[in-house]
Parts: C-alpha cells; structure tokens; sequence
C-alpha cells in the first residue's frame, strides 16, 4: 500500500508514519507538509533514509502541491490541520483556511485520482462541551471555538463528498492525544519542559475543565485499525475513558518531578473554554476490535521521560512556542 499522509512533519502525523513503517516494511509513505511553525523535519529524521518513506514540501490548500504528492497512492490520511484552539481566537482565517479549503482540495484530488480511502482525522472537540455521560459518533455538532468550527466544517464537507460522490471517506473524532515528539505549545508537553527549565506551570482558573486523553501508540493502532478495516462512510469516534481535569494532569505531572503544588501558576481562564469532553468509543472497539494498550499513567511517565531524555530536540521549539504566547491577552 502507498499512503499519502498530510501534515507529516507534526506530532501526530509523525508518530504515525513511524509506527506504518515499522509495522509494514513494504508500505510506501509520502509524507505533505508545508512545515509551518508546528511541522518539524527532525520528528522524522531517523528514517530520511528509509526507501519507502518521501517528503515533499508543499500545502494541502494548493491543488498542485497535491498534486506533486499523490501520484501512485491508494489511501491518504489528512493528520493536516491547524490545531491550537487560543491561536485560533487570534487568527481565524488561517484555521479555516487550512482546516477547510485544504479538506475540500484533498477531497477534490481523491474523486480526480481514484483514490481508494481517505481518512479525515479530526476531534471531539466538534461536539462542544459534554457535562454528562458521552457523545456517540450521531451526535450533533456544536463547535466553540473558531478551531473546532473549522473541524466541524471539514468533517461536513467530507461526508457530503460520501453521500453526493461516492467519495471513500472515514471520519475519525478523537479524544486528546499526548507522547513523544508533541510542539511544546500543548498542555502535557509545556507543563513537562517549564518544569525541566525550573518554570511554573500555567493553569487556567480553576483548573477544573475535563479532558479525555490517548497515548500516540494507541492513536496510532487505532487508525491503523480503521484504514484497514474501517467501513467507507463511517464514523469512528477514538478514546480510552481516561478523563482527567486539567488540575489533576498537573498534580501527577508535577508529582512525577518530585514537586509541589507551589509550582502552579494560576492564570486567567480563554473565552469559550470547553468545561469538558467525553466520547463513546464502543464502535470503534466493537466492530473493529481495537483497544489501549498504554494505561495512563504508564504513558504519562513514558511521556515525562522522553522528554528529559530528548532537551536538544523540544528546546529550539520552546522559543517558537513562547512566541504564541507572547501577545496573547493583550
């Protein structure tokens, strides 16, 4: 198989083109990525030299760079998104940009091309805020924030290509994910590195807002399970039950440091924030016969430790992360 990932060069994306090609040493991989501030060539440096893996530099919004990236594929996975919810309070236009019109190009190119599958990875972030019990793959859509209204378009769009083209598409909504290799913009990741730099870690007020969250691994079999037997025209929603407040992810970050709680910096909670998120995965889990593998707290100390062990790799990113936040409530 020959796959196109998209936005190859970031956290997720990377994790994943990783795990196909140790996992199928005969499988292809072109990996598209236009290697904005997120998109970092040394998440996949190890296997530049691999003869099944290609790089090619270029937007999913601009109909010839796909072009240039699609020949000979059979499936692609769009992992190509803008994905930090505070930028996109700043920058909106850039969200729909590349989360909307670069769908809409992708999906374009796979009724040009013949393309056999095409998986949009996106978020539960679609469904809103869910104060209680889970959001199955029917539930309605109810975006607050220009980023999960830009998803919510794109996963729309995607299924209309489905029902009035025929178009092979899968949709996923996952849960949070966290590991190695994740921009230091995110909460796991910069809690971890403003810990190892002897910073405090910045929790918006109260600290209560509740996050389901998935190691990478696990994100990755997940999707390996559904580009391999995920049925055209479904919806998979991807999660482990593992729910957290955003206080109690900071308490075992910080205890995994041998701290206290006076690291914490309490700042002033975003407009919109999302109180908290919850997915019903049992489709997925069912039907497909995929589960976790990594508890959390497992992952948490994996996550930790990669990052200790790896200062050379998230230190550069750290300043380019440091400068999102730089006129932010101002």
């Amino acid at each position: 198989m020959k796959i196109l990932v998209t936005g190859g060069a970031g956290f997720m994306a990377s994790n994943f083109i990783r795990y196909i090609l140790q996992k199928y040493p005969d499988y292809k991989i072109v990996n598209l990525d236009k290697l904005t501030y997120s998109g970092n060539p040394e998440n996949l440096k190890d296997i530049d030299d691999n003869p099944n893996y290609q790089f090619v530099c270029g937007d999913i919004a601009n109909e010839n760079d796909v072009k240039k990236a699609i020949e000979g594929v059979d499936a692609i996975i769009n992992y190509a998104a803008e994905t930090h919810v505070d930028q996109s309070l700043l920058h909106p236009d850039q969200f729909v940009k590349t989360n909307v019109l670069g769908t809409c190009v992708l999906l374009e190119a796979i009724r040009k091309f013949g393309i056999k599958r095409f998986i949009q990875i996106s978020t539960d972030e679609v469904f809103g805020a869910v104060l209680k019990g889970t959001t199955n793959e029917e539930a309605p859509f109810k975006p607050r924030s220009p980023y999960s209204a830009s998803k919510a378009g794109a996963d729309h769009l995607a299924y209309a290509y489905f029902t009035t083209y025929n178009a092979p598409v899968i949709i996923t909504h996952s849960c949070n994910f966290f590991g190695p290799y994740q921009f230091p913009e995110k909460l796991i990741p910069r809690f971890i590195t403003n810990l190892l730099e002897g910073k405090k870690v910045p929790v918006y007020t109260p600290g209560n807002q509740i996050r389901e969250w998935i190691f990478t691994e696990d994100h990755c079999s997940a999707i390996d399970a559904i580009l391999h037997r995920g049925q055209i025209g479904e919806i998979y929603n991807i999660g482990t039950g593992y729910r957290k407040t955003n206080l109690e992810i900071t308490k075992k970050i910080i205890k995994l440091f041998h701290k206290n709680e006076d690291e914490i910096e309490y700042v002033k909670d975003r407009p919109g924030h999302d109180v908290r998120y919850a997915v019903n995965s049992n489709k997925l889990r069912g039907e497909l016969g995929w589960k976790p593998e990594y508890g959390f707290n497992e992952a948490l100390k994996k996550t930790v430790s990669w990052y200790a062990n790896n200062s050379n790799w998230w230190k550069p990113l750290k300043k380019k992360s440091e400068a999102l936040y730089k006129n932010w409530g101002k």
